[in-house]
């Protein structure tokens, strides 16, 4: 069974790509923060920072409410109630409403800064890729 131990160090180094996202995430927002502060300003760069705070608690959410739904599909016992995931699931888009809202009306020069500040994940999952590639190639999986 020599095609036995590939699949399994290839399934263990996948099942880690949410955690890298998580990682990629946290790396890419104080960058982007930095260069958006010294190119377009403070105020676009709060604007930015709002963004992504947004987009990681809103990444960090939908995780977990996808999870609660595939325990619920599946039939496990879960702590999590079927109110309390939609619930959590709706929530996310009251929050980057309310956030949009405040930064409109505090700072309208802000909002690009929000607005690009909520593709965080975007960017984070594009890292991901090139970083599976990467080690797709070079270690052959």
């Amino acid at each position: 069974m020599p095609d036995e131990q590939p699949s399994v160090v290839s399934e263990h180094f996948y099942s880690g790509a949410l955690d890298r996202i998580r990682r990629f995430m946290a790396v890419l927002a104080p960058v982007l923060i930095a260069a958006t502060w010294w190119k377009f300003g403070v105020r676009s760069a709060i604007g930015l920072a709002f963004g992504c705070i947004i987009a990681y608690i809103n990444f960090y959410w939908l995780k977990r409410v996808i999870t609660g739904f595939v325990d619920r599909a599946a039939g496990a016992t879960s702590s999590q109630s079927a109110d309390g995931i939609v619930s959590r699931f709706l929530l996310r888009y009251v929050l980057m409403a309310v956030g949009a809202y405040v930064i409109l009306t505090v700072s309208p020069a802000s909002l690009n800064g929000l607005l690009a500040g909520l593709f965080l994940p975007v960017s984070a999952i594009a890292c991901e890729a090139v970083y599976e590639l990467y080690a797709a190639l070079a270690r052959g999986m």
